[in-house]
């Protein structure tokens, strides 16, 4: 039986769901190699420009890098950060569910808001993390086995800082040359975010041998811990119901 990630999720039973990804975990973990599977970490250097400190303790992030499982996951074991939430950002509110996006049509992609103290953790230091293992900043509307642009790499700045921020450093790392092909993420404007459906909170922790969360997110956190040893906080912040 051939199963992908819409195909299980538009179940919405949980049971129905864990007898069919038993049954299947194999070919679908199969499957999922023979795309790629997991994208390696790729070692950079961090932004030789980033915010300015300031006295809150609370801004806002949105960051787009393919199925947001992987990369709320990875958020959620980064220190400073209070909240990471998934979602849709770039298309409108009615259009900002789960079966509509995955249909590639509607402007969305995939997003995850972060919430985060700039005094324990800087915007310039969440993108580090986010082109370096939070995904692939060089494919082009896909990440892993995932394809179409609601999966496509994107950031949406929440001010005029931020924005400089994050071109200046999609300029040093091409300029760097730090990978083999130019990066493509997207900084679009339109950052309304809308919070994805409950049963997508907290995937990976709460789903840690679904076959796709093994393949494809699990290393990303194993190389969160290695890349980022300062940054990585073992208990991962959880979206409360």
């Amino acid at each position: 039986m051939k199963i992908n990630r819409k195909s299980i999720l538009s179940l919405r039973n949980y049971s129905l769901i864990v007898g069919l990804v038993a049954a299947s975990a194999f070919a679908f973990q199969s499957s999922a190699w023979s795309m790629g599977g997991a994208e390696p970490a790729v070692v950079i250097p961090a932004p030789a420009r980033d915010e300015a400190p300031g006295s809150s303790h609370s801004e806002i992030a949105l960051f787009s890098g393919g199925c947001f499982w992987g990369v709320q996951g990875v958020f959620q074991h980064v220190k400073g950060v209070t909240k990471a939430v998934s979602g849709y950002a770039g298309g409108d509110a009615q259009t900002a569910n789960y079966d509509q996006v995955s249909n590639g049509d509607t402007g969305h992609a995939e997003t995850v808001q972060v919430t985060y103290d700039p005094t324990q953790v800087t915007y310039g230091e969440l993108l580090h993390i986010f082109f370096s293992v939070g995904h692939n900043p060089t494919e082009l509307n896909r990440q892993g086995p995932d394809t179409g642009t609601q999966y496509r790499s994107a950031v949406f700045p929440m001010n005029a800082q931020q924005s400089e921020v994050v071109k200046a450093y999609i300029a040093q790392l091409n300029g760097s040359h730090s990978y083999s092909k130019p990066i493509v993420t997207k900084v679009e404007s339109n950052g309304h975010f809308y919070p994805a459906e409950a049963y997508h909170q907290n995937f990976l922790n709460d789903n840690p041998n679904h076959p796709y969360i093994v393949v494809n997110d699990l290393p990303k956190i194993k190389e969160l811990q290695q890349y980022f040893p300062h940054n990585y906080r073992e208990q991962a912040v959880l979206v409360k119901e």
